[in-house]
């Protein structure tokens, strides 16, 4: 049962049905958002939605019984864990103040995408592995915000107090203005009451500083997590290369051995037609004359 639990998990049809059915969970959710639809189809959705939970319910079942006698290996995987907490969602009761958690975790079946691909768990692993880089980073991009919000604040406070009156204010206008959304507007505003050279220089730096070098260090740094997750992946295939070299030596050699077997039990066969006597040494070992 276990090989055969283990076969059907590792095949790729198998996975290819599983992401059909993620993918049929994600349009089911979408279909929900809209009344109509939801009161036309209703038996036809709480069907399918029946469906999808048994189909999830089913895989996690073959994955524990892939790994044998020993059930608990399955939430050694992280990934496992998290398609897990899914689908035990998905059996909150509908009734009551649930209802609204029925209906995330009808949504966050999606998310098992992200488990069924290889490819996304890579890009979700660099994103994780490189949180940890990043929150320096964010750490540099806040102390900026904070230091040209309060200089627009004295510089450009009573020019444009709509964007620059406040903290807050000036807070919002410059994030508004790293993501370059119409932050021609503002600059024009400010530009009116204030002087040329310093709102040029002012904007100039922030968006160079912001968006064109402390904004790509985020790509840099996910590029980095990509490629040190890409030699974890080469290295964990590596091992397991090594792990299953010698069974395999142990494989050939025991298939070896009955070929040789074989081989000696049809030459003792020979010898016992032509009347020669038999030997119990090697193969090719004449009889003494």
């Amino acid at each position: 049962m276990s090989r055969f639990a283990q076969h059907l998990v590792g095949h790729r049809g198998f996975q290819g049905f599983i992401i059909g059915v993620i993918l049929l969970a994600g349009v089911l959710a979408g279909v929900e958002t809209d009344p109509a639809l939801v009161t036309a189809l209703h038996p036809w959705l709480r069907w399918l939605n029946h469906a999808v939970l048994a189909v999830f319910t089913l895989e996690i079942l073959l994955k524990l019984a892939a790994c044998g006698r020993d059930p608990w290996r399955y939430f050694a995987d992280g990934w496992n864990v998290f398609d897990f907490l899914i689908v035990a969602l998905c059996f909150v009761p509908a009734a009551g103040p649930f209802a609204a958690v029925l209906r995330l975790s009808r949504v966050l079946r999606l998310l098992r995408l992200v488990s069924a691909l290889p490819k996304l768990q890579l890009l979700v692993g660099a994103l994780l592995k490189s949180l940890s880089a990043m929150g320096y980073v964010s750490l540099l991009l806040a102390l900026m915000f904070y230091i040209y919000a309060v200089a627009g604040v004295h510089l450009f406070g009573r020019a444009d107090p709509g964007d620059f009156g406040s903290l807050p204010a000036a807070l919002f206008t410059l994030f508004r203005v790293v993501t370059l959304d119409n932050w021609g507007d503002a600059f024009e505003r400010v530009s009116t009451a204030a002087p040329g050279l310093v709102v040029t220089l002012y904007f100039v730096t922030f968006i160079v500083l912001g968006t064109m070098i402390i904004l790509n260090l985020f790509i840099g740094i996910v590029m980095n997590g990509m490629a040190e997750m890409h030699k974890e992946l080469e290295q964990q295939t590596s091992a397991a290369a090594a792990t299953d070299q010698p069974e395999s030596l142990t494989t050939d050699l025991e298939a070896m051995e009955r070929q040789l077997a074989l081989l000696q039990g049809q030459v003792r066969a020979i010898r016992a037609r032509s009347g020669e006597p038999r030997s119990t040494g090697q193969i090719g070992r004449r009889p003494p004359s």
